[in-house]
């Protein structure tokens, strides 16, 4: 008689249970490196939408067609905010996005294919829009390309985690082992020693225990006659989760560091918002603002029209929240230097501005005077 024969009556038939059914899942350990950079991409994207998409003719703000179809409405399926979380999305993680203009509408690629040339336009194909190949072939001008960096940010995080994604799964299984409940049965019989024997054994054994050891309510185990099983303590109190934990926010910290993120933004901390905002906005929102005035401008205008003033802004000024209250001594040394009118002064507190002539005329108050005439007739003469 086997060893199986002869323990099946203690733990019963288990034909299909092996050692695997105690190993974990750690899979998981992907999706904190995916968590933080969801977190960066809308981070970005929710601070981009803050920004109002302004146009100007000769020199005048307008809100005409082109102003809608940035603000508002891009094209018939998205309003502007879903347009440009999808947008920063392709962007921040592919390096570059493609924006194609059809009917007067503005849409974004999910996938093109790019014939690059040195000294003519490049030519842009197999470009798909929400599942539907367009047949048609764009040229450079006929599009807007926008691209991030030199080389896609993406690939150099997939690097990085490659190696530090081990580090983070070997502390994880640490964890579970170092605070695993352990026992060791003893049974009061010979058994076989043959490693086929043995490894029957081992399997009857641990697929009796593993519901019992692994249960998060009560559980009972059968006792039987001629096995002893004893609890075993750990000698040391072993690993605890945050040191998983600091694994994890090294990996918030890498992310943070190549989406020019601060850190504390990302993980929520209120110490120095005001600071880490301010750096923010200048040094990850500011620079994808300026690409893409940069490509509008070269691309929905002429340069005449440019050079004259007729253009295409990102104003950033508004990503913040604006306490008219606490702005209120600014905006009078705006007014009263001649720096803004005062519709101006509204439109950065986000009121309309006034339909008079006045409200877009520029004051100097008294205390204010030039140079030459202070020389002239004040008291230093």
């Amino acid at each position: 008689m086997g060893i199986k024969e002869l323990f099946g009556g203690l733990f019963g038939k288990s034909n299909s249970a092996t050692l695997k059914d105690l190993c974990f899942d750690l899979g998981v350990e992907y999706y904190y490196k995916n968590l933080a950079v969801q977190a960066c991409v809308n981070l970005i994207a929710n601070t981009l939408v803050r920004s109002q998409f302004r146009t100007f003719e000769q020199g005048k703000e307008v809100k005409k067609t082109s102003y809608y179809l940035f603000n508002v409405q891009p094209n018939q399926n998205q309003n502007s905010s879903e347009f440009f979380h999808e947008f920063v999305s392709k962007l921040v993680l592919d390096n570059e996005c493609l924006v194609i203009m059809q009917n007067q509408q503005l849409y974004v690629a999910d996938e093109f294919y790019v014939e690059r040339f040195a000294f003519k336009e490049n030519i842009y194909k197999d470009i798909v829009v929400n599942d539907f190949q367009l047949n048609k072939t764009f040229m450079e001008s006929d599009v807007f390309y926008f691209r991030l960096n030199n080389e896609r940010i993406k690939d150099a995080i997939d690097s990085l985690y490659a190696s530090y994604g081990k580090l983070l799964t070997a502390s994880m299984n640490y964890y579970k082992r170092s605070n695993a409940l352990r026992v060791k049965y003893k049974l009061d019989t010979i058994l076989s020693k043959t490693d086929e024997d043995q490894e029957v054994l081992e399997e009857m054994i641990n697929a009796q225990l593993s519901r019992f050891l692994k249960a998060e309510d009560a559980a009972a185990l059968p006792e039987q006659d001629g096995l002893d099983i004893v609890e075993m303590f750990q000698n040391s109190k072993g690993s605890t989760s945050r040191d998983t934990r600091a694994i994890v926010d090294d990996i918030f910290d890498f992310v943070s560091m190549a989406f020019h993120v601060p850190k504390g933004l990302l993980k929520g901390d209120l110490a120095d918002v005001e600071g880490q905002t301010d750096n923010f906005i200048m040094f990850c929102v500011a620079p994808i603002a300026e690409l893409i005035e940069d490509e509008i401008n070269r691309k929905f205008y002429t340069k005449k029209e440019f050079l004259d003033r007729t253009y295409f802004k990102v104003d950033t000024s508004f990503i913040k929240y604006v306490d008219p209250i606490k702005l209120a001594t600014a905006l009078d040394k705006m007014l009263s230097s001649g720096t803004h009118s005062v519709n101006e002064n509204r439109n950065m507190i986000g009121k309309e501005p006034l339909e008079e002539d006045w409200a877009d005329e520029h004051y100097v108050t008294k205390n204010y005077e030039g140079i030459k005439e202070y020389l002239e007739g004040g008291d230093g003469k």
